[in-house]
């Protein structure tokens, strides 16, 4: 590339920059004179290649035509096989990339819903923060189609009493009626997976208005709404047996939780407005046509919320014949799990356990996914709206499975150890494996951001972050040298990073721009350690809500120890 970049600094002068082609890395040349012959590298040549450098094992002449099918179309290929520049561009092409380039579904879905971690929202409804944002079906129809599995709907009655809409109570939060989100769910529940949607409710209602929920909620959905046989159930079922199916997850009406013999006040009780207290109580005390409307409306409930009275032991308990979901909020967790870490852990791997963000997170921020995952909490719920480190994580995760929003837990946080025991997340653990990795160089921004977007008046100045996010033994990170005023950064740096969980391991990479004052941003992205693919491999990058780019991406080369 021999053109030119002109840059303003002032009303009089100019600055030129001369556009360079970044030169292949020399490992790359040599590897291709290693597995080509005469300049010439054919399908059996690099089907070689995939096996031994690339670690697709299984690779197969087949699985190289493909590759060299790919490259057809550009006027570096040639019919007997690829020359240099060809091998090249596959290298950073999109039948490299470093997670899987097939969205395959490859785990074991037939286990019990709760081995699984599910992409889970908080407050799917709203379109910003948490005090005086609008509600929209905009952000539940974004969220399914990023993959998330789990839809929170807040229900409380409108000003007349005689409906039913969906708002964060207690705040300035503008609501939205819940049939238009319930359609929205439905229009939009399998587009990009086919495994179940649950729906969660924060139920505020009345009797007379939880029987129209039942109603509305048994129209819009029919035969894809799954309803138990029974209301006690000792296991969940499968992610397969649920394919296509919408399931609701609330907390039964309180006259059903009642002990035998037992009289209700006869008033109905409104919750406490405040968010800080939310989920703490998911129902309302019944009224005196409870018995009515209580039963039609408890049928609709697949996934049994709430907590039992007591203390902390209480709320862990596992039952035998019995599944259900709780709620804690991220404190409530992390203070659980100093004293009650492997309580948590048993108890999540019968039953399900929901995490939301602490009430004072009013700009939407999120918080460490990992204090939930690590004790195999599976719906660690999510504020959907803005972006950051912690969300990252979550697309991350997330990516894994063919992107399908569920994730087979690890087996440690599944199995019972020797004398009845259960993984410890609080215990030390020794290192693993090691994740050897070498960042090459990076392409593509010239092509997705204008030329003056980094800098008014030069080239952007490029360096990456490059980490672990992980338990707390795994949190590790490399930070490459600045490379000035260039679009075609060489990095050319070597990083290694020990790993002790790697099964939940996720690799950070952010590159940015840098500024004295505040670095800009030049793309992301998270990835499953557990989905990573050996060898030299493009590392597409995301903008900062998750949309990837189209040419902007990096060369890299990963190996594990």
């Amino acid at each position: 590339m021999s053109s030119k970049q002109y840059f303003k600094v002032c009303f009089c002068f100019r600055r030129i920059f001369r556009l360079t082609e970044a030169e292949p890395p020399e490992y790359i040349k040599f590897l291709f004179d290693r597995y080509s012959r005469d300049g010439t590298m054919t399908v059996e040549d690099l089907t070689r290649f995939l096996v031994e450098i690339q670690g697709e094992h299984t690779a197969s002449h087949d699985d190289a035509l493909a590759i060299f099918n790919s490259l057809k179309h550009l006027r570096i290929f040639q019919r007997r096989g690829l020359h240099f520049d060809a091998f090249y561009r596959y290298l950073l092409g999109d039948l490299n990339v470093v997670n899987s380039p097939s969205n395959v579904v490859h785990h074991n879905m037939n286990a019990p819903l709760s081995h699984y971690f599910l992409f889970t929202g908080h407050n799917s409804y709203l379109t910003g923060n948490q005090l005086s944002s609008d509600s929209s079906t905009k952000p539940i129809i974004n969220a399914l189609k990023k993959g998330v599995r789990v839809i929170e709907l807040d229900l409380w009655p409108n000003n007349n009493k005689d409906d039913v809409e969906v708002r964060h109570g207690g705040t300035l939060t503008a609501p939205i009626d819940l049939l238009r989100c319930l359609r929205a769910i439905k229009d939009n529940a399998f587009e990009v997976s086919e495994y179940p949607v649950v729906i969660t409710f924060e139920d505020h209602l009345p009797p007379h208005l939880q029987s129209k929920v039942a109603t509305m909620v048994t129209d819009t959905f029919g035969e894809i709404l799954y309803t138990p046989e029974s209301d006690e159930m000792s296991e969940f079922r499968s992610p397969d047996y649920l394919k296509k199916r919408i399931l609701i997850s609330t907390k039964p009406p309180k006259e059903y939780l009642e002990t035998p013999g037992s009289q209700s006040s006869g008033k109905e009780r409104t919750p406490s407005s405040s968010f800080d207290d939310k989920d703490k109580d998911e129902g309302h005390i019944p009224d005196e046509d409870e018995e009515k409307t209580a039963p039609q409306y408890r049928h609709l409930i697949a996934i049994h919320a709430g907590k039992m009275k007591g203390g902390i032991k209480n709320m862990l308990k596992v039952e035998e014949k019995k599944v259900r979901r709780l709620s804690m909020s991220e404190q409530e967790l992390e203070t659980a799990s100093k004293t009650h870490a492997t309580a948590i852990v048993r108890f999540t791997q019968r039953n399900l356990l929901r995490v939301y963000p602490k009430g004072s997170r009013l700009d939407s921020s999120n918080y460490n996914p990992f204090i939930g995952w690590m004790h195999g909490a599976q719906m660690v719920a999510f504020n959907m709206q803005g972006y950051g480190k912690h969300l990252w994580t979550m697309q991350g995760m997330f990516r894994a499975n063919g992107g399908c929003g569920y994730v087979k837990k690890p087996d440690f946080l599944l199995e019972l150890r020797p004398d009845d025991n259960v993984y410890d997340p609080s215990a030390p653990r020794q290192v693993k494996t090691t994740l050897k990795g070498k960042l090459y160089l990076g392409e593509g921004w010239l092509q997705d951001f204008r030329h003056t977007h980094f800098d008014l008046c030069s080239p952007p100045d490029f360096f990456v972050k490059v980490g672990i996010e992980g338990v707390p033994g795994d949190k590790a990170k490399h930070i490459t040298k600045v490379k000035d005023d260039e679009w075609l950064p060489i990095w050319d740096e070597e990083f290694k990073f020990e790993l002790r969980v790697p099964e939940l391991a996720i690799l950070r990479i952010e590159v940015m721009d840098y500024d004295v004052g505040n670095h800009g941003f030049g793309g992301q992205t998270y990835l499953p350690i557990s989905e990573l693919r050996t060898g030299i491999r493009s590392v597409p990058l995301y903008s900062r809500d998750g949309i990837r780019y189209k040419h902007t991406r990096l060369l890299m080369q990963f190996e594990f120890a």
